[in-house]
């Protein structure tokens, strides 16, 4: 899912090139408005789900360190190391893709100050 976002970061980085941009007509605008925000629907779902998991994952994940602490068996230390070892990486996509939408946003209110006429 994060090089889809980067792809499609980079086609819509292409795209609103202030060049292209202002040489595009009205249709144009609205027709790639559309498509951003389905792309940005998308990867909002998508960010959305990832939040749920890992939350779910750090909620275990102290649930299970406080039975380590509570039980100190090397099966709880093995569940524990387990989680961790999953829910870092959950984190990081988290990141990059809460980053990565709210890029898209920053493309977003392009379009639609050169579709109104503002100047940035």
């Amino acid at each position: 899912m994060y090089k889809r976002l980067l792809d499609f970061i980079a086609y819509i980085d292409e795209k609103t090139q202030q060049d292209k941009l202002s040489a595009m007509t009205e249709k144009e605008k609205e027709a790639l408005t559309r498509v951003l925000l389905t792309q940005i629907q998308f990867f909002q779902h998508e960010r959305f789900i990832h939040l749920i998991v890992m939350s779910l994952f750090a909620v275990i994940s102290i649930i299970v360190l406080v039975a380590l602490i509570y039980f100190r068996t090397l099966s709880m230390l093995l569940l524990f190391v387990m989680l961790l070892v999953l829910l870092f990486p959950y984190i990081i996509h988290y990141y990059h893709l809460e980053n990565g939408t709210q890029k898209l946003y920053t493309y977003y209110d392009k379009i639609i100050g050169a579709k109104f006429g503002d100047k940035e």
